[in-house]
């Protein structure tokens, strides 16, 4: 069990080296590929196997918790203030398109929600929050990971060179690249990319280039993933309070013992107690608990853990099931980031000044 542990570390460790070679793939993606590509040429089997089993659900918590002193309240105010009835909008639309389109499709419930969550909030870290939440299965996490993956590489590189084209301010593409683009790391690397084709253009009003003001719209976007963290919280436990009630209405005692249990006992016994301090977590970086020089290492902690994490995931993946069953979440991934980027577009034509 401790080798299948330290296999995960040790992917971690690798993946984390490469996405450091480069800003367009991140950590935690490469970690879940290299995992996959591991399990399919030698499949785990017994301790090994639930070793990589433990990594993915343990690691994936810790993970998020740490998560949580990253994350700033503070951020929303400002010109990412601005943003936020776009990206608020933005979320609503990508679970609603993923919800529609996916049942459509025949994609389950939890994968549709993935789908929406990655898409509309931060790709990788949102879906592992999401999944721990709604208790979606591995390969479910991977499909999602995966829908997302290729159409966040897309606007990575691409974004930039439109953004030129369509000859948008520093601010205009702070908001399109922000809203519209999964992982900070690709928002950063698009936002790169803009400043240097912009030059001495680049520079915004407020004195920021549309690279930093990306990234800020990008942070406060982030940011949402606490709200929608409560939110999904309390609908899986008011899904599991009516599954338990259901059961018991239909005779089995042991079962009506428990849906006779108060709202109150029920929440605290199938409540995600890592989400609370996940919040917690947040609310003392956004009071200024942690120290400023802190940050970098707890940033680089918590996505080495959830790449820790979703190493253990890839080896839960086959390369012929995700060619296969992964295809529609893949067509949903590209219908949502394409809905997104609809929305961002209108808004900035339409709504923002330039």
């Amino acid at each position: 069990m401790l080798l299948g542990i330290g296999a995960c570390v040790i992917i971690a460790f690798l993946a984390t080296y490469l996405g450091g070679l480069q800003r367009i793939i991140g950590g935690p993606m490469i970690g879940l590929f290299i995992g996959m590509l591991v399990a399919n040429i030698k499949p785990p089997e017994g301790d090994f196997k639930n070793g990589t089993t433990f990594a993915a659900k343990k690691f994936l918590n810790l993970g998020i918790i740490v998560t949580g002193a990253t994350l700033s309240f503070k951020e929303i105010v400002g010109f990412g203030a601005s943003a936020l009835p776009l990206i608020i909008f933005n979320i609503a639309l990508a679970l609603g398109i993923a919800y529609l389109i996916g049942g459509k499709l025949g994609v389950s419930k939890n994968t549709r929600t993935l789908v929406g969550g990655g898409t509309s909030i931060c790709g990788g870290t949102a879906i592992a929050t999401l999944a721990s939440i709604i208790e979606a299965k591995e390969e479910e996490m991977a499909y999602a990971l995966t829908a997302i993956f290729l159409f966040d590489i897309i606007a990575a590189l691409g974004f930039p060179y439109l953004g030129r084209a369509l000859a948008l301010s520093p601010e205009q593409f702070g908001v399109l690249a922000g809203t519209a683009i999964n992982d900070t790391s690709s928002v950063v690397a698009a936002a790169d990319t803009f400043d240097k084709l912009l030059g001495d253009l680049s520079m915004s009003t407020s004195g920021l280039t549309g690279g930093n003001l990306a990234v800020i719209v990008k942070l406060t976007r982030t940011t949402m993933l606490v709200v929608l963290a409560i939110i999904f919280t309390f609908v899986t436990i008011n899904k599991k309070r009516k599954s338990l009630v259901a059961q018991g209405n239909n005779g089995s005692s042991s079962i009506n013992h428990e849906s006779n249990e108060s709202v109150g006992k029920v929440v605290l016994r199938v409540f995600p107690w890592f989400i609370l301090i996940f919040i917690i977590m947040a609310l003392l970086n956004t009071i200024g608990v942690f120290p400023e020089s802190t940050a970098p290492f707890i940033k680089k902690l918590s996505k080495f853990l959830v790449t820790t994490a979703l190493a253990g995931v890839g080896f839960k993946i086959n390369f012929k099931d995700l060619f296969t069953k992964g295809i529609k979440p893949i067509m949903l991934g590209g219908c949502t980031w394409l809905g997104l980027c609809i929305s961002s577009m209108t808004y900035i034509f339409l709504i923002m000044p330039k």
